[in-house]
Parts: structure tokens; sequence; C-alpha cells
């Protein structure tokens, strides 16, 4: 290596290198794909490319949410789907995190949890279904149960795998200095399973909307499932069209909720998108 290799970066090369970067973030920008589709959705219905039998205008989806809007139906279902949203989030974020605690700090604890969890990570929804309706039969309970277990296998994996991920000499430092099981836990253990546990939050806010479809097209008087299943039987596409908005919306600001407290927990972290 030549001493004009070893030179210090001047400010020219390091731009060139600052460029390799994805830029600075844009503002809103999770809108824009949402945005574009929007477009395009009306582009295609305006010049007749998409039959309105088949696949309403974005202007009567519109209609359609005013109107129930008014009526009061959307907003009584819309509260019910999201409370149950927030309740299946209550008790399937919290075990899921336990059990990736028990799992990660303990050689036995992962023997007797992981095992069972992947067993459900690889079993569809639909096949728990039956069985979940004769334990629980057909009323809430049975709803947010369905949500709190697929809520949970995101949490805990990702949670999991983020304390596996923690790095040894961490633990080494706390061994040396003596530190007790509860302050590892605090200042080690949470704070280096931190990023894996939002990563697994963002999965599960969106898995628990999916779940949310699964659990009110089903045998429910309520909800926006419930609205969705019944205009599929009078035929009335533009209602079911508002359903599937609404759970898109309701998915997409739900995971950016999640990215901003992330980028507000992980601050300190010196990454690609920083």
């Amino acid at each position: 290596m030549t001493l004009l290799d070893a030179r210090p970066a001047t400010p020219a090369r390091v731009r060139a290198r600052r460029r390799l970067r994805p830029g600075r973030p844009i503002k809103l920008g999770f809108l824009l794909g949402p945005l574009l589709l929007l477009a395009l959705w009306t582009a295609a219905s305006a010049t007749g490319l998409l039959d309105p039998r088949f696949l309403s205008a974005p202007w009567t989806v519109i209609t359609t949410a005013a109107e129930l809007t008014g009526t009061g139906r959307l907003p009584d279902n819309l509260l019910t789907s999201v409370g149950r949203v927030a309740l299946g989030l209550a008790v399937g974020v919290p075990l899921g995190l336990a059990l990736a605690l028990v799992s990660g700090l303990s050689r036995w604890g992962e023997a007797i949890i992981d095992g069972p969890v992947q067993i459900k990570r690889a079993v569809p929804s639909l096949a728990l279904m039956p069985l979940l309706i004769l334990w629980l039969g057909i009323g809430e309970v049975m709803k947010v149960t369905v949500i709190a277990v697929g809520v949970l296998v995101p949490i805990y994996i990702h949670t999991h795998n983020g304390l596996r991920s923690i790095d040894s000499r961490y633990v080494e430092l706390a061994e040396t200095v003596d530190l007790g099981r509860a302050a590892f836990i605090r200042k080690v253990v949470l704070p280096g399973a931190l990023p894996g546990f939002l990563l697994g939050l963002r999965f599960a806010v969106t898995t628990a909307w999916l779940f949310l479809v699964v659990a009110e097209l089903i045998n429910s008087t309520s909800g926006i499932g419930y609205m969705m299943d019944l205009a599929r039987t009078y035929g009335q596409t533009d209602v079911i069209l508002v359903g599937i908005v609404l759970y898109g919306l309701l998915g997409l600001f739900s995971d950016a909720a999640v990215r901003l407290v992330e980028r507000r927990a992980l601050s300190w972290r010196r990454t690609l998108a920083s």
C-alpha cells in the first residue's frame, strides 16, 4: 500500500461513500406506495378498464363508507374489531415475551417451550378454528384467543432470536462484575432483546388484523369481517371493498406506529438506514 492510498479521506471521497446509503428518510414515505395504488385504481376505473361489477371505483367506495358511517354501522363494527385486536395484543404480546425470556435464558426452558411454539407456527390458523369453537364457543373469548395465539408466535420468534444474538462479551462482563440475575435481565437481556422484540411487534400488529379476519368471518355477529360477510351474501362489492380498505389502513398505520416507536427506542443504533 502506498502513502497515497493511506492518506485520510477527503470530503469528496467521503461524499462518494455516503452515496451508497439509501438516503435521508422521506417524510410520510410509507404513504407513497398506497397512494400510487390508489392512483392506478382511480385511473383504471375512470378509463373503464375495471368493470364496476367486479371492482367498485374508489369514489363509490368512499360514498359507501360515508353512508355506512352515517347509519352507524361502520363505526360500531370498527370499534368492535379494534377492541378485539387490542385485547388479543394485550394477551399475546406479554405471553410471547415471557415465553421467549424463559426459553432464551434457560436450556430446559427452550427444550420445553420452543418445540410447541414451532408446531403452532406450522399449523394454519384455519385448522385450529374448529377445535377452538368446540372448546370456547363462538363468543368473544374464542375470537380474542385466536388473535392472541397468532400474535404470540412472531413475538416469541423474534424476541428469542434477539436474546440468542446478544454479544457474549456482555454476558462475560456481567459475570465478571458478579451481576445478579434481576440486574442481568434489566441491564443486558432486555436492551439486547429490544430490537428483536420490536421487529416481532411489527409482525404481531399486522398478524393481529389477519387473524381478526379469520375470527370475524366465521360465526360472527359484529365487526368488520361480519359486515363484509353479510355484504358477500347480498353481492355488495362496494361494502366488501370498504372492509378491505379499512383492514389495509389499520394494518398500515399500526405498523407505522410501531416503526416510529422503534426509531425512537433504538436511536442509539448506527445502521444502514441511519
